[in-house]
C-alpha cells in the first residue's frame, strides 16, 4: 500500500479499540473521499504522520484507500491547481 499526497481515502468503519484520538479525529475528517494531503492539513500535522495513521486505519479495516490515476505519467496542472487553491483556504 503506497499513500501519496493525492491519494483518496475515505472511512468505512469504526477503528477498533485502544486507537489514539487522533486515528478517530481523522475518521471524522474522512466521510467522503479526501486526499492525503487535505488530512494532514486539516490535522496540522506533517505529512509524514498523516500517512502513519491513515495506513494504521487502512490495516485496520477502518478505512479505504485508492491510488491516483495516472494518465501517461503526466502531471495535471488543474489537479494540482485545485489541491492548492483548498490547501491555502484552509
Amino acid at each position: 500500500m503506497k499513500l501519496d499526497l493525492v491519494s483518496l481515502v475515505i472511512a468505512i468503519a469504526q477503528p477498533p479499540r485502544g486507537m489514539d484520538p487522533e486515528h478517530h479525529k481523522v475518521l471524522g475528517l474522512c466521510r467522503n473521499p479526501i486526499s492525503v494531503a487535505e488530512v494532514a492539513a486539516h490535522m496540522r500535522l506533517p505529512v509524514a504522520v498523516t500517512k502513519i495513521l491513515l495506513a494504521d486505519l487502512v490495516e485496520c479495516e477502518a478505512m479505504a484507500m485508492r491510488a491516483p490515476s495516472t494518465t501517461s505519467g503526466a502531471t495535471d496542472r488543474v489537479l494540482l491547481e485545485k489541491l492548492l487553491d483548498g490547501l491555502q483556504g484552509i
